[in-house]
């Protein structure tokens, strides 16, 4: 079967990712967990359809909504906004500065690494003008911007 490998990666991942969600989001941050993953879709669906557009990365394998866009539906919409969701639940917001950016630095470090092995040894996505680099540098903007909205919509100060 072709692609049988990234069918079982992706799979997984959505599996894996929604207990993560659920064991580990508690019952009275649930509104909030909501907010932050859909203010990260709406941010991964431009950022992603943006890159793939502009033919800085291809996504060779995807298992939903193939013809409708060329982006990855799994990573863009659900696995990204769902590993957001636990970054911003958990963020350390009364630690000290060092801590909040190693939380930043840890976050998008463990993304970022899996990315480079899906590129690597997988056809779950394809690098063309595009490094790791700037999958770095997008992750932590992106969640940086969520965790400011996610502040912002609940009155929470960012620099405390």
């Amino acid at each position: 079967m072709k692609y049988k490998a990234e069918k079982t990666i992706v799979i997984s991942s959505w599996i894996i990712v929604s207990l993560l969600l659920i064991k580990f989001t508690p019952k009275n941050k649930i509104r909030e967990s909501i907010v932050v993953f859909l203010f990260k879709q709406a941010l991964t669906w431009i950022f992603g359809l943006l890159v793939v557009e502009k033919n800085l990365i291809s996504y060779p394998y995807r298992l939903f909504f193939k013809k409708a866009n060329r982006a990855s539906f799994s990573f863009e919409y659900f696995i990204y906004p769902g590993l957001c969701t636990l970054f911003s639940l958990y963020y350390p917001k009364n630690k000290s500065h060092l801590k909040k950016t190693l939380h930043f630095f840890i976050s998008t470090s463990v993304i970022v690494i899996f990315e480079i092995i899906a590129v690597k040894y997988t056809k779950l996505i394809k690098y063309k003008k595009w490094t790791w680099y700037w999958s770095f540098i997008t992750i932590w903007i992106t969640d940086y911007l969520t965790q400011a909205f996610h502040n912002w919509f609940f009155k929470t100060k960012f620099h405390e």
